[in-house]
């Protein structure tokens, strides 16, 4: 009896993933559980040989690792391979502040580590959160030297202009309401809004964000209440509310513009690799980079600003 033929494989379709200097980072400010991905100077060694769009189901959760402990194994990073100023200076405010609190608890380089410290401590003296900057010396702990302790003359003195502010907000909202003027009733709201953002007040924003729904008038107005809602949601790491409001945008009668667009699907893809749905993430990420330039590394809450 002769050999069985062997029946020919059949090759499936390989898309290489190129790894440019422009690399993926999407991060999250503030997560019960982060994410862990590669920090913007580890980019993988090898491409990947699969395409991500034919992948049909999700991807499990990845056992614990061998050492028990159950966390993903990070690289060392040291501060001569990463620019660390050069990325900080992507950011601004207090997102600039969280990227750098999350690269000083993954480095393995102790002198990227107080420079990250460092840095976050001279953004959080620009801003009007007290709570982060008390946050961030705590985490320097002295180990920078009595320059960089808590300022409580900075403090005080931003605990009393946001006391005026806040009074000086509520009196005139409540004019507003008095007057009936659903355009100032709206910005009154949002600049609420804003001032607890600012604050790190964030679910007082999210409140007052909302708020500004009833009083929205046309469509432009609407798509501004969902981007200021998707803002405050990624921080406070409610996804659902995230891809609630990125429908509620798109669904708006009127046309959007292509950068508005391209933002709504950065918070879309955010929002899906917050709950675990990497292959909805990845087409999303690969509409937004077919669709529309834009910086990747600046995904996160800067390109919604």
């Amino acid at each position: 009896m002769g050999r069985a033929r062997e029946s020919p494989t059949r090759e499936s379709p390989t898309r290489e993933c190129e790894f440019t200097d422009r690399p993926l980072i999407l991060s999250f400010a503030s997560l019960s559980s982060p994410l862990r991905l590669p920090l913007p100077c580890c980019p993988p060694a090898v491409p990947l040989g699969f395409n991500l769009m034919d992948v049909e189901d999700e991807l499990p959760t990845a056992p614990p690792s061998a050492n028990g402990g159950g966390e993903a194994s990070l690289v060392a990073v040291s501060g001569d391979q990463f620019d660390l100023e050069a990325y900080a200076a992507q950011y601004s405010g207090r997102t600039r502040v969280a990227r750098l609190l999350f690269i000083a608890g993954k480095c393995g380089s102790e002198p990227m580590w107080l420079d990250a410290l460092r840095l976050a401590y001279d953004e959080s003296l620009k801003g009007e959160d007290t709570t982060l900057h008390h946050d961030v010396s705590a985490r320097i702990a002295g180990r920078l030297g009595p320059r960089y302790g808590v300022d409580l003359a900075w403090s005080d003195a931003v605990e009393r202009r946001a006391l005026m502010r806040k009074d000086k907000l509520d009196s005139e909202l409540n004019g507003y309401r008095t007057n009936l003027i659903k355009e100032s009733i709206r910005m009154g709201y949002n600049d609420f809004g804003d001032f607890h953002y600012a604050r790190g007040q964030l679910s007082e924003a999210l409140k007052s964000y909302i708020r500004t729904r009833d009083y929205c008038t046309n469509p432009k107005h609407v798509v501004q209440m969902c981007m200021n809602v998707i803002l405050v949601s990624i921080e406070l790491g409610q996804f659902m509310h995230v891809s609630n409001y990125v429908s509620k945008a798109e669904q708006t009668p009127e046309d959007i513009d292509p950068v508005t667009v391209a933002k709504l699907r950065a918070a879309a893809g955010i929002a899906y690799l917050g709950t675990n749905k990497y292959k909805l993430a990845a087409r999303k990420v690969g509409a937004l980079e077919s669709s529309f330039l834009v910086t990747v590394p600046r995904f996160h809450l800067k390109i919604l600003n």
